[in-house]
């Protein structure tokens, strides 16, 4: 089977090491680990991890040989102008915003997130892939980290 590539954004990174989402998150990472996913994250991410604690920065480093590190492009910076030009998010959240765009133009098939608010969110979601499919571009699964990994009833 085919490793599916899944842009995994900050929060889950960090997740690892919050007490509520520690159990899922390290699954993933172990599913990632395991080959089932192609890990996938940019330099976006990377600069939220450097305003992270020690632990958070030391485990992202320890996956870079394991991750794909796509770059801003002028592409991903189109996309996410669309999602913020269709209400998909408020401008506040348009590091967000650029986050599900890299994983769109990155040809992800997933988008796991810890982010609530402005990522894995049931409208928003549908928000995101109605832009998406008005430019072109597939659309792209959001969710959270159980989800991916086949135990989302685990206890958060």
């Amino acid at each position: 089977m085919r490793p599916i590539r899944v842009y995994a954004d900050s929060s889950v990174f960090g997740g690892c090491f919050d007490e509520e989402f520690e159990k899922p998150s390290q699954r993933f990472f172990a599913e990632v680990k395991a080959g089932r996913f192609v890990l996938v994250t940019s330099p976006l991410v990377s600069q939220e991890i450097a305003f992270a604690p020690a632990s958070v920065r030391a485990f992202y480093d320890s996956l870079l040989d394991q991750m794909e590190i796509v770059p801003v492009t002028e592409e991903a910076e189109h996309l996410q102008q669309a999602y913020l030009d269709a209400g998909v998010v408020p401008a506040s959240a348009q590091t967000d915003a650029l986050h599900v765009a890299l994983a769109t133009v990155s040809a992800c098939a997933l988008i796991v997130s810890w982010n609530f608010r402005h990522i894995v969110h049931f409208q928003r979601m549908a928000q995101y892939n109605l832009v998406n499919l008005s430019r072109g571009y597939p659309q792209i699964g959001i969710f959270s980290p159980p989800e991916v990994t086949g135990n989302e009833n685990e206890n958060l």
